[in-house]
């Protein structure tokens, strides 16, 4: 659990990600995150849902693990958070895209420290091979962005999204955020 005034996280805001303000509930949102809360988070589209979990994770000891469900998605999310930091084993994704000489590169920078969101489809993360390797690393916390397909009545229900806590369970214990902006009731 880590703690921060209002003022350390706005400072943290702008070194970061170059904002002077939260949009909407964002703070709250971090600061559950930062808190060690599990948190679900409901946002419209555009709604600023990714900088609640990339702020946490550049504060938070260890990687932040993100559960996302399309490559594209993955791809725009790390180069959007290499372009906030000098450093570019910042963010990194593990999918089918990539051959083995990349896959073993990420893992470096994730072993060294560098790396701060490890992206992840819901099927690469149930591979017996990351689940190992996730083990050896210290998880910050899990973010399950689009988590409206974790249900069946979904329109994008995908059944992968179903074996995340067991696999979560089996990598290792920490928080956890859901974030969607796709929630009818019943989902």
């Amino acid at each position: 659990m880590i703690q921060f005034d209002s003022s350390l996280l706005h400072d943290k805001l702008k070194e970061y990600f170059g904002f002077s303000s939260f949009k909407g509930n964002q703070e709250a949102v971090i600061r559950n995150v930062l808190e060690g809360k599990d948190t679900f988070v409901l946002m419209p589209t555009g709604g600023g849902k990714s900088l609640c979990y990339q702020l946490p994770a550049m504060l938070m000891d260890g990687v932040a693990i993100v559960i996302s469900p399309l490559i594209a998605l993955m791809k725009n999310q790390v180069d959007a958070m290499r372009t906030f930091s000098a450093e570019a084993g910042i963010a990194h994704f593990l999918n089918s895209s990539l051959n083995k000489t990349a896959v073993a590169q990420v893992r470096q920078d994730v072993l060294d420290g560098k790396t701060k969101l490890l992206y992840f489809a819901p099927e690469s993360l149930t591979k017996e091979d990351n689940v190992a390797f996730l083990r050896k690393i210290k998880v910050s916390f899990y973010a399950i962005d689009e988590a409206h397909c974790i249900s069946e009545w979904g329109h994008d229900f995908r059944p992968e999204y179903r074996r995340i806590r067991p696999i979560i369970n089996e990598i290792g214990s920490a928080p956890l955020i859901a974030l969607t902006a796709t929630a009818t009731p019943k989902v």
